[in-house]
Order: C-alpha cells, then sequence, then structure tokens
C-alpha cells in the first residue's frame, strides 16, 4: 500500500453521486467504480441491490480482478462471506475493508478468517451513521407504546367507540437501554430530552451524560422492578444472542414496553410471544427479527400488541454521504497512521 495514495476498489452497490463526496474529502483516495459490475441499487443504501443481477463469466473475472488489486475496499463483495474470504487470501496488498453496515462485524465473523488474516486487514463498520433515525424511531415506540396505539387502530378498524381510559405520558416512564453506544446514547439523549428517566446497560465501567446512570448486565433483573419500557441497540454476537428472554420479559411485568433497534437474534422470539400473549397490556415495537423477511408462518404476525418494521429503520435518503464521510475520514486516518474509527473487534466481533 502506498504511503501518498489509497487505491479503493467500490465492491457493492454504490450510488455515484457520493464519489465526489469521497474524492474530496480525501484526494489521496483512487477511487475505483466500475458500474456495470455491480447490482442496480433499488433504493437509497440497498448495498444488497437488485436480486436478478448477474454477472457472466468475463464480468466476474472482471470483478475479481479488481477488488484483488485494492489497497481497501468500500463495501463487502456482493455481501457475501465467502467471496470476502477468497478476496482476502487472494489479495496480500488488501490492508482495509469498510462495510455498509453498522453490524457488520457478523458478516466478516461469517468468513472465517485466520487471525492472521484478522490482524492484517482491518474492517471498520457504518456503526453512528444510522444513529439519528434509530433513535427516532425507538421514541415513536415509546409514544406508541404509551398512548396504546394498536389499541387504538384495532378499535378504529372496528368502528368502536368505547368509555375513555388512562394513557401513560412518556415524561413518566423509566426506560432501559441496552447497549451504550452511538445508537444507546442517542436513545437516551431524546428520551431524557422529553423527561424520561433513563438508565443504560453496559459490561463497562463508564459514566456517560446522556444516562441518569449505567448499571452492570448482572444488574438487570433487580433494576426491572422499577422499568417500564426496554429498548435494545445491540449487535447480534454470541454474548447477545437471545439476552432479552422469558427472565427479563417476567420481571419487566405485565405492562412492559420492548423497542428493538439492535439486532432481531438479541430477542428470543418464543418468549416474547408468550409474554405479549400472556400480556395484552405489553407492546413490542420492532425493526428487527431473528429471521428476515419475517416468516409468513411466524407467529408474531398475529400479535396485536406487536408492531412490526421491516428492518427499515435506519434508512434515509442521507445514508449514503453519511457512509461516504464516514469512510472519507477514516481513509485519512488510515493514510496518516491514526486509529480507525468502528474497527471491528476480531474477538468478539462487534
Amino acid at each position: 500500500m502506498s504511503a501518498e495514495r489509497l487505491r479503493v476498489v467500490v465492491a457493492n452497490p454504490f450510488d455515484e453521486r457520493v464519489a465526489d463526496v469521497i474524492r474530496v474529502r480525501e484526494p489521496r483516495i483512487d477511487l475505483i467504480v466500475e458500474p456495470e459490475l455491480l447490482p442496480p441499487m433499488r433504493h437509497a443504501a440497498d448495498y444488497s441491490g437488485e436480486p436478478s443481477f448477474r454477472r457472466d463469466a468475463a464480468r466476474r473475472d472482471r470483478f475479481r480482478e479488481l477488488i484483488d488489486s485494492a489497497d481497501a475496499l468500500y463495501g463487502i463483495p456482493d455481501l457475501d462471506p465467502a467471496e470476502l474470504a477468497r478476496t482476502v487470501r487472494a489479495n496480500p496488498a488488501l490492508r482495509w475493508v469498510h462495510t455498509m453496515a453498522a453490524g457488520g462485524g457478523g458478516q466478516v465473523k461469517a468468513a472465517g478468517l485466520t487471525t492472521e488474516e484478522l490482524e492484517r486487514v482491518a474492517f471498520t463498520t457504518s456503526a453512528g451513521v444510522h444513529g439519528e433515525p434509530l433513535a427516532e424511531f425507538a421514541i415513536l415506540g415509546l409514544f406508541a407504546a404509551a398512548k396504546d396505539l394498536p389499541r387504538l387502530r384495532a378499535l378504529q378498524d372496528a368502528r368502536e367507540w368505547p368509555g375513555r381510559w388512562t394513557m401513560r405520558q412518556v415524561s413518566d416512564l423509566r426506560v432501559l437501554v441496552f447497549g451504550v453506544g452511538g445508537i444507546g446514547r442517542r436513545v437516551a439523549a431524546k428520551a431524557r430530552a422529553l423527561g424520561a428517566t433513563v438508565v443504560g446497560v453496559s459490561r463497562r465501567n463508564v459514566e456517560l451524560e446522556e444516562f441518569d446512570r449505567i448499571i452492570a448486565p448482572d444488574r438487570v433483573l433487580e433494576e426491572l422492578r422499577d422499568i417500564d419500557a426496554i429498548v435494545t441497540t445491540l449487535p447480534g454476537t454470541d454474548a447477545t444472542d437471545r439476552m432479552i428472554g422469558a427472565d427479563v420479559l417476567a420481571a419487566l411485568g405485565p405492562r412492559g414496553i420492548l423497542i428493538n433497534v439492535g439486532r432481531g437474534t438479541v430477542i428470543d422470539e418464543e418468549a416474547l410471544h408468550a409474554y405479549l400473549m400472556a400480556s395484552p397490556g405489553a407492546t413490542a415495537v420492532l425493526d428487527v427479527f431473528a429471521v428476515e423477511p419475517l416468516p409468513q408462518s411466524s407467529p408474531l404476525w398475529e400479535l396485536p400488541n406487536l408492531i412490526a418494521s421491516p428492518h427499515t429503520a435506519a434508512l434515509t435518503d442521507a445514508e449514503d454521504r453519511r457512509i461516504a464521510e464516514l469512510f472519507a475520514d477514516n481513509a485519512g486516518r488510515l493514510l496518516d497512521g491514526c486509529e480507525l474509527r468502528n474497527r471491528v473487534d476480531p474477538v468478539e466481533f462487534y
């Protein structure tokens, strides 16, 4: 890798309008993109692209020739962990791969790279880019639950006008946020601005101004006695798998609010189904699920007290530009020998 310039090959669907953003913010980048080799985008931040796209043998060879010549990749080739592993092994000059997803560490883990390969190639994610829209969705969830939105929708569909009932105020809620990174901090700041009390959950002994206080995971069940709502912003790792299970939901109580803008695997969906069935006063607002798309056979579809979003809460028209800005900043850091932002932990993969 040249100390003066960085050869970057675009390896996933790309909005060419952000090419100038990258080049202007870091002029030492040589940005290589051949649109005919990449699936067309169907919408903003569509990094999987048109599903029907196929490369013939000549275009496949050209695509691999390009990514195997790169110092850095803008995206995981075809979002395919196997192709990522092939690329790392075929290109000894490769030093950095940026993943489009905030949780891109899962894709890196799935590639099955060796310890030496993980040390040789730096992997970064787009964490932080999605903080504002996901925090807004979490606040939507708090309001929807506090103001009984599922019940209101059902009554309107049935053209029923029942007796009046009391609704909760978001300003009175006590909210427990799992994950105190960029997304969790934005959720906490917005919820506290509305008057809510916000407690964070973190394995690290930290103090952050966005939270009223932060507790360790082993104190969660005790804390839940005084909590109205849970918001999880956690990545999908072995440590977080089904962390929100039957014990946590039982401690949350029959009017609990559960919001997930992290990864779907954090919630034990079987336990969640049982909880919502037994607790009609509880509400779940989920943007993510363990299996996506959520299968038609999933019983979660039938729950009147669950609001499902098809993993779209983070998507905004500005996402491509924000990722490009993050990438350009990290490219400058790489060229200057500085620490990269959002580097994937090679052990826990977040």
